[in-house]
């Protein structure tokens, strides 16, 4: 965002909202204030928390944030008119606007956005070094291409995201790095008792949190 806000520094108008879609926050922020000297007013960093594996106009989808969530992150000195606007502009499309603040925001999406894109990017590398990857893939069912299907997306788009919530999303891959372990301890000492209620947790928490109905 940085190189945008430097191109619209001394062509902006006092009365212009301007708003964002990126996947992190404290970037937007910190960027502002870098170029800005301060957070300008009217000024409303946001994130739509919708869309696929792919990119680019040919990708788009008129209803994309129907029933959706966007989350928008007002600092204290944001402007209520502009704040008001973007929220309705939101709403027009369909969408559900809440509201947290910026460091929130970024420990959120790290967990439920950010990480599942890691693991889905780890695992499918990982297989695809091993020697014997054609057999792998040829045999892949549909588990596999449900839970690798963002490993499509756009490598850097998620190279920049991952830099800037690095701080985050590496906190969050090595509270995995951890389950993983235990996961791994579980099976090799045979412990089924172990195993069954990690998933008996994981299942339920899906179930309940996941599998809510879209908004209408």
């Amino acid at each position: 965002m940085r190189g945008v806000f430097e191109a619209i520094r001394d062509r902006l108008d006092p009365a212009a909202v301007v708003t964002d879609g990126g996947s992190v926050k404290g970037s937007v922020v910190a960027d502002a204030l870098g170029v800005f000297g301060g957070v300008p007013p009217r000024l409303v960093p946001g994130h739509p928390i919708a869309g696929t594996e792919h990119s680019g106009v040919e990708a788009s989808l008129a209803d994309l944030y129907r029933g959706r969530r966007v989350i928008l992150t007002p600092l204290p000195e944001t402007d209520t008119d502009a704040l008001a606007r973007v929220t309705a502009m939101w709403e027009t499309c369909g969408a559900e606007v809440t509201s947290m603040s910026v460091a929130h925001h970024d420990e959120v999406l790290a967990a439920t956005s950010h990480l599942p894109h890691m693991l889905a990017f780890g695992l499918v590398d990982a297989l695809a070094r091993m020697r014997e990857n054609d057999e792998i893939f040829r045999y892949a069912a549909g588990g596999f291409r449900d839970f690798t299907r963002i490993a499509s997306s756009n490598p850097v788009m998620w190279r920049d995201i991952c830099l800037a919530n690095r701080e985050a999303l590496s906190a969050m891959l090595a509270r995995v790095g951890i389950e993983m372990t235990d996961l791994a301890e579980s099976i090799r000492n045979a412990d089924g008792e172990r195993l069954l209620a990690i998933f008996e947790r994981a299942k339920a928490a899906r179930d309940r949190y996941v599998d809510a109905p879209r908004i209408d």
